[in-house]
């Protein structure tokens, strides 16, 4: 495994404004009806998956959830495969079957994503201890909401993992909403890294619209599992600025004056600025790249538009079954 060594600013300002362009081009298809079914928006929590996957090396690996298209890009996902498993069609990263929830690439270190709430923790947790049984020094990232924390799932991946002391990260993404539940109506403590006391590991809280903040954090926390110290609870303080998914308003439960707050601490409006006011790059820079980040992305929905769809006869093919 190669270490990716410190995050070059720019590629993480790339990195952000790729998932950011990669989600506003999903949500057109939607609207435009070229997807089936809903999909789940990683709008506004860019720096949380650029800021924990810069902190990875090669061979780490990493669960997402049912919001997994900030995490595969992040990882380097290729954005027309990614579009094309989005659209059904079969050079999708899933052969077109597994849709927005259910992508992987195991190339890229991504193992396969779930939409059941809290159902990647446990599988993440076998990563970690098959890791460290084989002696490979990798480190697993498992994703997760504030709405997986109050899941058995989570507690029981914790305790093991503690006990363990596994090489793994729970990267909480605590975006103040389980569905259109509030997280301080289902959960007393106001902070979600508060309860990896419970299992005598590190919790931290951080803020998850600050891309270094978030790397940081990261680092110290993939190091740390890295060099046997066991696993750290992350909590990533951020906010989605659409709905639960594209099906929902997500304006009958929050107010605009809450999500003109959250617009107002946009992780990539931040960091720009940081950018700029550090004269990193300058404002011809910054608008060159997204241009071209912009391209790419309508070049990858073109190509993933004009795909083939797996025909009938691929519809039992890359599925595993026990036979009885």
């Amino acid at each position: 495994m190669g270490n990716r060594g410190e995050p070059d600013h720019k590629e993480l300002l790339k990195t952000m404004l790729k998932i950011r362009c990669f989600e506003e081009k999903t949500l057109q298809l939607y609207r435009d009806g070229f997807m089936q079914g809903p999909t789940h928006l990683y709008i506004g929590q860019e720096a949380v998956a650029t800021g924990v996957c810069a902190a990875l090396e090669e061979g780490d690996l990493i669960v997402s959830t049912h919001r997994p298209h900030g995490h595969l890009l992040a990882k380097g996902a290729d954005p027309y495969r990614l579009l094309a498993e989005l659209l059904g069609r079969k050079d999708g990263y899933s052969r077109g079957k597994g849709g927005s929830m259910h992508n992987t690439c195991l190339a890229l270190g991504v193992l396969p994503s779930s939409a059941i709430v809290g159902g990647g923790l446990p599988y993440a947790v076998g990563a970690a201890l098959a890791a460290k049984l084989r002696g490979s020094g990798q480190v697993v990232v498992s994703f997760f909401g504030d709405g997986a924390s109050n899941q058995g799932t989570f507690h029981e991946s914790l305790n093991m993992a503690g006990i363990w002391r596994l090489p793994i990260v729970f990267a909480c993404e605590n975006n103040l909403y389980g569905s259109s539940t509030r997280q301080d109506r289902a959960t007393l403590v106001k902070d979600i890294a508060q309860r990896a006391t419970s299992y005598g590991i590190q919790g931290k809280v951080v803020d998850g619209n600050d891309v270094l903040g978030v790397y940081g954090a990261s680092k110290a926390a993939v190091a740390a599992a890295r060099q046997g110290q066991g696993p750290t609870l992350l909590e990533f303080k951020t906010y989605r600025w659409y709905g639960h998914s594209t099906a929902d308003p997500g304006d009958t439960y929050r107010t605009p004056e809450e999500i003109s707050h959250w617009k107002e601490k946009c992780p990539i409006k931040r960091f720009t600025a940081l950018l700029l006011d550090k004269e990193t790059l300058s404002q011809v820079e910054i608008d060159r790249l997204k241009q071209e980040i912009q391209w790419a992305i309508d070049e990858a929905s073109r190509r993933a538009l004009e795909a083939p769809f797996p025909v009938t006869e691929e519809a039992l093919s890359d599925v595993f079954s026990v036979e009885k």
